[in-house]
């Protein structure tokens, strides 16, 4: 084997400077982070990078030249471990590591734990003692599980050589994270998932209340370093990207881990952009993607870090967001009643049906109307208009009259409202499918992903802390959800022939919503033909409504359509269109007509307890995905997610697919050339 010699003690601190220097220059003109670790400098003939077979005069240099090599690099040191004969207590071993390396332990009482920096990182150098008495390296990776950068020397307790100069600079305080030379390494320097790296020195700073900056505390910007380190070591699949102003300082962030993106790609029609952490005064400025999965629960798909709540923001997340899901819009996107995100909606999905959330608009009438006098009647005409209206008519006359009774007609917040009306309005939105998210009904709400686990006080710190533990916990829930729909039997509440259909197709709670316009279908009444068209009947029906407390109110009067040759039916409430399984008025129609089992047309696969099975998503050409990290991963993985689903099914289907993926996995490994088996 080759070898090599190497004599640390020359070197100056000026050289080191002059060198890191160079390194910098290669840097910004490269743009390359595999570049920059070639480029290390030179002292005299040898390289100082380590290498199998170099020989040093002691362990002390040894570690002396690994610490000068990692702090061009930008990582801390430490010996991981030591080893003395016992015959002589001389020492003849010593490894060298990278200061992420393992992991901690966890303390038994959860209070005390605190953010643990390391993350199994197996950059190393290993010397042992020859025989002549010199110091010979045995074993280098040079690789690193983390991001790190040149120039950005992190201190560590380990570290015995750190001079003065560099012991200043790591307690130095800037505001801001100020990249200086390293600013075009930081933009242009990705890792195999296409998201940009950034090193210690840029996340050692913060910004706190800074226009135009992130607002973060002490401490957040290495958790935020720290929570992507781990991701991104546990997945190539896990997504982020950092913007930065004109400074050079932290802005805005976005992130989409494995299983976001994944659930994508299943519930990915209907996507509600939830602003709440912003616009509640949380201390988190934390905006949500949000999703419903065939169960009716809530989905994460990609979380952001904003720095404000301006257009330009917004435009950057969603574009941001868009890029984690391969470019793929949503059908549909639900969001607060706020100008910025109306406007960045229209220029980032220009051709996706985005209404404002009913909810939120309703939350502000105390603040908007709270003051005139006859607020409780106003709110009362005006809930009214918004949830008794059958048709577009019917509502613009309830307002006009609404208007003019309370004398609102220069009030400026309602005349933006009725402006708006074509995007919350629930009839004028109710021909668009929002899988249960419209909030199109009377205590109607769509529950959050992080409820429960932050509150106004939540610090960002505290927030990576709890994240996947929260998504862990809703991971469970949604398996549970498919166990319970799988193998326990829905229970019938009639004798009705399309309840006994779907309770064999609908998850769980998806048929329990269904079963409530089964049950509905006893309070349909008087049914009318007005109108035939040939094969198409119109028909009039009649639906009891009684109030909370029981008593009866007026009757409502739908309309029906139904075409006999086509087996088709359409009412006039849009149930169908805007949550996905046919109305209490329509199955009531296709009983009078004698249809005894509901049309396939009308049972979406978006509800039924096997779709993940059912459903998959291709990426496009092969080649596209062969060449592409994220794209293998992604398709490898809803593979996998297929096998595991079916597997579960029953003793034997698991251990048919256990079997299967040993097998497969050793083959993976023989094409890898490594030795390690499965056993």
């Amino acid at each position: 084997m080759e070898e090599y010699y190497v004599n640390v003690e020359p070197a100056s601190e000026e050289r080191m400077e002059e060198d890191c220097e160079r390194v910098n220059s290669v840097a910004e003109d490269e743009m390359n982070e595999r570049t920059m670790v070639e480029y290390i400098a030179v002292e005299g003939d040898v390289s100082l990078v380590p290498k199998v077979g170099m020989l040093f005069e002691s362990e002390k240099a040894a570690q002396k030249f690994y610490h000068r090599y990692s702090k061009r690099l930008g990582f801390a040191t430490k010996v991981k471990s030591s080893h003395v004969r016992k015959s002589s207590q001389e020492l003849y071993h010593v490894l060298f590591t990278c200061n992420k390396e393992g992991f901690k332990r966890i303390n038994e009482t959860p209070q005390r734990i605190k953010p643990d920096t390391r993350v199994g990182c197996k950059a190393r150098m290993r010397v042992k003692l020859t025989d002549s008495g010199t110091w010979k390296v045995s074993e280098v990776i040079l690789d690193h599980n983390h991001l790190v950068c040149p120039s950005s020397a992190p201190t560590c307790a380990s570290r015995k050589y750190s001079d003065a100069r560099s012991k200043r600079r790591s307690l130095s305080s800037e505001t801001g994270i100020r990249l200086g030379k390293s600013y075009k390494t930081l933009v242009a320097n990705t890792d195999r998932s296409g998201n940009l790296v950034f090193g210690d020195k840029e996340c050692r700073n913060y910004v706190v209340n800074q226009v135009g900056r992130l607002k973060l505390a002490e401490g957040d910007v290495e958790a935020i370093q720290q929570f992507f380190s781990q991701m991104l070591f546990k997945t190539p699949a896990f997504f982020y990207l950092l913007d930065l102003n004109k400074e050079g300082c932290l802005r805005n962030v976005f992130w989409a881990d494995a299983g976001s993106r994944t659930a994508y790609g299943y519930f990915g029609d209907v996507v509600r952009f939830d602003t709440t952490y912003l616009t509640n005064k949380y201390d988190l400025p934390l905006a949500l993607f949000v999703g419903v999965n065939h169960h009716g629960q809530s989905v994460l798909l990609g979380c952001g870090l904003l720095a404000d709540d301006t257009t330009e923001s917004y435009i950057w997340l969603f574009k941001a967001w868009l890029t984690s899901m391969a470019g793929r819009p949503p059908s549909a996107i639900i969001t607060d009643q706020c100008k910025a995100i109306q406007e960045a909606v229209s220029k980032v999905f220009p051709s996706v049906r985005h209404r404002l959330c009913l909810r939120h608009i309703l939350k502000k009438l105390p603040g908007e109307l709270g003051e005139l006098s006859e607020y409780k009647a106003i709110k009362k005409a005006l809930k009214n208009a918004i949830y008794d209206s059958l048709r577009v008519d019917d509502f613009e006359m309830a307002w006009q009259n609404l208007i003019k009774a309370y004398g609102l007609t220069s009030n400026e917040w309602l005349q933006t409202l009725y402006e708006d009306r074509q995007r919350w309005v629930p009839v004028f939105v109710k021909d668009t499918f929002y899988a249960g998210m419209s909030v199109s009904q009377r205590g109607d709400n769509m529950s959050a992903i992080f409820d429960g686990y932050v509150h106004s006080e939540t610090s960002m710190k505290e927030f990576f802390d709890i994240y996947e533990l929260v998504l862990q916990s809703n991971y469970e829930k949604e398996a549970q959800a498919d166990h319970g729909s799988f193998y326990t039997n829905s229970d019938l509440k009639s004798e009705c022939c399309y309840e006994g259909q779907l309770a064999k197709l609908y998850t769980r709670e998806i048929f329990k919503k269904f079963q409530d316009e089964v049950l509905g279908m006893f309070r349909c009444s008087n049914l009318l033909q007005v109108k035939v068209d040939g094969p198409s009947i119109t028909y009039r029906i009649k639906e009891r409504i009684f109030a909370i407390d029981g008593r009866k109110l007026e009757p409502k009067e739908y309309e029906v359509i139904f075409n006999s040759a086509e087996v088709e039916v359409w009412c006039m409430c849009r149930l169908f269109e805007h949550k996905g399984f046919l109305c209490r008025h329509a199955l009531y129609v296709l009983n009078h007509n004698g249809v005894d089992d509901i049309p396939s047309r009308y049972i979406l696969p978006r509800w039924i307890r096997d779709f993940r099975r059912m459903h998959f998503v291709e990426h496009g050409s092969s080649d596209a995905v062969v060449s592409n990290p994220v794209l293998r991963y992604d398709s490898l993985y809803q593979r996998a997610i297929k096998v595991v689903v079916e597997g579960s099914v029953s003793e034997q289907t698991y251990k048919v697919a256990l079997q299967s993926l040993q097998e497969v996995l050793n083959k993976i490994r023989d094409a890898n050339g490594s030795i390690v088996r499965v056993s």
